[in-house]
């Protein structure tokens, strides 16, 4: 089949390219996997949250991704990569919240049906950005089969579980303590709370000793606190049963300051005597520790909150401090102990404090009702699965994350006081204490039959509705071809940080309603950083947006950066000259197939080709080591690998020199090796379009339809085959281009033009001369020579360059080219710049004050830089030595 000369547009825009070969996948059924198919492989993306745009973390996890399902799909699998928006309850809810705030509207105003309606609202504008985002980074999604996870079919599924799991007595409503913020006025989980070192205080307060008169030696015992404020809910003063200081103590009465009632001294292990002055004040209500050990004692659980974090109108607590901020309360508790001379003394002191990473409010341990899963049941299972090797976590270090919070994991609280979220299917009867719990809205009471029933007013963690996400977008609980065919996933890719909140919730949930893992592989990337390898973030002002880097260096530049990166188990410190390098990798593969396309004659790509010359014999071994290099590291998920087993071999084996070598057939005479060199070249860009596909779909589909017309499609065509290996033509050609390297390197060291022609002397046997002298042209062209001439072995030339090879000598008479002086001089004057430089930074590395107290990537740089230029040094004095032999 012959095509007619064709070339795409001199200059590569990916702002012309991309969007066009977006629109030709979208209106075709590329994306969509067949059923009934021999092969199947899927991935469930993980869904973004509702709650604006896309960033960097999700281009890099997204492009992941995308390179393993078009990988596989181009291997003739049946691939479905699995479409979804996640509704986020708490961030989405937020963003709302202050949307309205802007307005002056609490969502109060608005009642809970009109609030929801307007996050709604929210759903469909920001879930519609983000899916124009995804379809921007190229993303081979079956976009015919989007999910949400408050969609019915999630709905349906998420009541089926949770009233399963009710009957089986494995989630139940309890008064315990949890995490509560105050701001959002909701309860969180132990993940959502982020610790972090702040200054405090330390409250030396005298607690008196009911009972005590002026004489006893013994009037009260101190107590230090960082939190004043929640004296008022003290329930006993704890001591260690082996503190000699305070035996005689245990069990008698102190005076709660300011409160007017007395409470106990008890003993307990949990004390450290060693700490402080050993007496603890334990405030059963409001901290986790003290609960545990106001349960041994049983000692009152009295909460001084409201949801809002103000004191309450409880009669326990003294009327002046009722109504109170907690801060302000803690302002004015402090004060009063002060003037009863019961405040002892008060010390600076940094402590851990937990803000919610929402809100960032503190988060207040507040005891409450709220529904939880008795997950020990759902974990055993969970935990064996990896241990058999069922999952498998890449890079496999990961294991160890998920044991260590598995094998200690506690009950899971899963009732949120929010408004927008899966809202909990149980209702409570005015007139009995039963709960109905049903898939469907009740009409009367499941206990006595009254119609006078309303349902819980709190919505599910958003965790619980993501646990199902891999099996519930197939149709579950319905047994549907879907299932059948893709579950369990072939693998997810994911975050360390979600390992807790999502990952291990989808294996216990999984195995417990299907029966099987929910996937095979996890692989868990990095995070992206900065360019200095600090986190993103507004306030620094370093957030890389990846729609702006699309625009201007388009999606194929990004993602290649991306994956070139994506090195196991290091963070990628993202940098945008890094993008801009590779944009211009980009050009280079445009103009390299405008060169090939421009002299394809009526030649087409042939994968069974066996060409005669070593030129080409070579190049097509190259690309078969290639293929499988690509292969493998992409089975390994070494994206970092692939990328930049590709980069070598486009920009070094086929641009620098294939394409240089081809053009001594393609310009001469011999029809029949012009010919074949034409069929090699284009079956050689075929097979790296094939190869670079998954990583940059954009630019390989253009160039694809290119080669073998418009209505070829490489987004599904078959992935790239075997080619002709042929050992001793790559080891010839090696030789071939070791020589040329050789003559090149002199030419930069002597400052020659690159363009000047000049003359080499080669000493070799005549066993290796046979061999190069059948690449003579070729030699002679790469190396930019006006004459070759041979000489014996081990010949020797005054007054020339030369550089010694393993079996060649190369001799560059440069006499008249180089002025020797002017050169010697530059290279002085460099050396004397690049000594005082390693001087400089030797002194900064011999600091110890800077390389402790540097950013690790600030000394890297410096590291690095000495490393550059002591090389630099020394193939300076190499030059020098090889000017003065001239």
């Amino acid at each position: 089949m012959n095509h007619p000369a064709s070339e795409p547009a001199k200059i590569y825009d990916p702002q012309a390219v991309e969007p066009a070969v977006s629109d030709q996948w979208l209106n075709s059924d590329a994306f969509k996997p067949k059923l009934d198919a021999d092969e199947h492989y899927s991935i469930t993306l993980p869904p973004p949250n509702v709650t604006g745009s896309l960033h960097m973390g999700h281009a890099f996890s997204d492009t992941i991704q995308d390179i393993l399902v078009r990988w596989q799909r181009m291997q003739g699998k049946s691939v479905l990569w699995q479409l979804g928006l996640d509704h986020a309850g708490i961030a989405t809810q937020m963003v709302v919240e202050r949307q309205l705030d802007a307005q002056g509207i609490h969502r109060r105003d608005l009642g809970r049906e009109k609030f929801v309606e307007k996050v709604w609202d929210w759903k469909d504008e920001s879930g519609g950005m983000i899916l124009g985002q995804m379809k921007r980074l190229g993303l081979s999604l079956d976009w015919s089969r989007e999910r949400f996870t408050m969609d019915e079919v999630s709905s349906n599924a998420v009541r089926e579980v949770f009233v399963r799991l009710f009957e089986e007595d494995l989630i139940y409503r309890g008064k315990r303590l949890v995490n509560w913020d105050p701001v959002l006025e909701t309860a969180v989980s132990d993940l959502e709370v982020v610790h972090e070192e702040e200054a405090g205080h330390f409250w030396h307060i005298q607690y008196p000793i009911a009972g005590a008169s002026t004489d006893d030696a013994c009037k009260h015992v101190i107590v230090a606190t960082t939190r004043p404020e929640t004296m008022l809910g003290d329930g006993a003063v704890a001591v260690n049963p082996n503190d000699e200081r305070y035996k005689h103590l245990i069990g008698q009465e102190l005076i709660l300051p300011l409160c007017n009632r007395t409470i106990p001294v008890v003993a307990d292990d949990y004390v450290d005597p060693e700490f402080g002055t050993g007496c603890v004040k334990i405030t059963p209500a409001h901290d986790f520790n003290d609960y545990d050990v106001g349960k041994r004692h049983d000692l009152p659980v009295i909460n001084i909150f409201t949801n809002r974090a103000h004191i309450n109108d409880d009669e326990i607590i003294p009327e002046q401090y009722r109504g109170l901020d907690r801060y302000e309360a803690r302002e004015r508790i402090v004060a009063d102990l002060e003037a009863e001379g019961l405040l002892y003394k008060v010390e600076a002191h940094e402590h851990k404090v937990g803000r919610g990473d929402r809100s960032h409010a503190v988060i207040e341990p507040y005891l409450t009702d709220q529904w939880y899963v008795a997950i020990q049941d759902l974990a055993d299972p969970a935990i064996k699965s990896v241990e058999d090797g069922d999952i498998r976590f890449v890079p496999q270090h990961w294991e160890k994350t998920y044991f260590e919070w598995m094998r200690n994991i506690q009950d899971w609280c899963i009732s949120r006081q929010l408004w927008w979220g899966h809202r909990i299917p149980a209702w409570y009867c005015a007139d009995c204490d039963h709960i109905t719990v049903d898939r469907s809205t009740p009409e009367y009471c499941g206990g006595c039959g009254s119609k006078q029933i309303r349902q819980d007013e709190d919505v599910l963690d958003t965790w619980f509705s993501s646990g199902l996400w891999p099996f519930t977008t197939l149709g579950w609980p319905e047994k549907t071809k879907e299932i059948e065919a893709f579950y369990s996933n072939s693998v997810l890719v994911t975050g360390f940080d979600i390992i807790f909140f999502w990952v291990a919730r989808m294996i216990m949930m999984g195995q417990k309603f299907t029966g099987k893992v929910p996937f095979k592989d996890i692989y868990i990337h990095a995070l992206i950083r900065d360019s200095e390898g600090q986190k993103m973030s507004k306030s620094k002002g370093n957030v890389i947006d990846p729609l702006q880097i699309i625009e201007e260096y388009g999606a194929d530049a990004l993602r290649f950066t991306l994956a070139h990166m994506a090195t196991p188990g290091r963070d990628v410190k993202l940098d945008v000259k890094r993008i801009e390098s590779n944009r211009n990798f980009m050009n280079k593969i445009w103009n390299a197939a405008r060169f090939v396309f421009m002299n394809r004659g009526d030649a087409v790509p042939d994968v069974n080709v066996n060409p005669k010359s070593d030129v080409n014999r070579w190049v097509l071994s190259e690309l078969n080591t290639t293929a499988r290099e690509v292969e493998k590291a992409l089975a390994e998920y070494r994206f970092n690998e692939a990328a930049s087993a590709l980069y070598n071999f486009i920009w070094g084996t086929y641009c620098d020199w294939y394409v240089e070598a081809a053009k001594v057939s393609l310009y001469k005479d011999d029809e029949t090796a012009k010919v074949e060199t034409q069929v090699v070249m284009l079956t050689v860009l075929d097979g790296w379009l094939r190869l670079l596909h998954p990583i940059c779909p954009f630019i390989t589909e253009t160039l694809f339809q290119e080669l073998h017309g418009p209505d070829a499609r490489l987004v599904t065509a078959d992935w790239a085959g075997s080619y002709l290996a042929d050992e001793q033509a790559v080891s010839r050609m090696n030789r071939v281009m070791d020589v040329v390297s050789a003559i090149r390197s002199i030419r930069g060291e002597m400052n020659v033009s690159p363009g000047k022609k000049i003359v080499a002397q080669i000493a070799v046997s005549n066993v290796v001369r046979a061999e190069l002298e059948i690449q003579q042209k070729a030699l002679m062209s790469l190396a930019r020579l006006e004459s070759l001439e041979w000489l014996p072995e081990g010949s020797d030339i005054e007054g020339a360059a030369v550089a010694p090879l393993a079996d060649v000598t190369v001799f560059l008479p440069l006499a008249g080219l180089v002025d020797v002086a002017e050169e010697l001089a530059r290279i002085e004057k460099n050396l004397i710049k690049i000594e005082k430089d390693i001087v400089s930074l030797q002194g900064r590395l011999s600091n110890s004050k800077f390389v402790d107290s540097a950013p690790e990537a600030v000394v890297a740089k410096v590291r690095t830089d000495l490393d550059e230029n002591q090389s630099k040094q020394v193939e300076l004095k190499a030059s020098r030595e090889r000017l003065k032999a001239l």
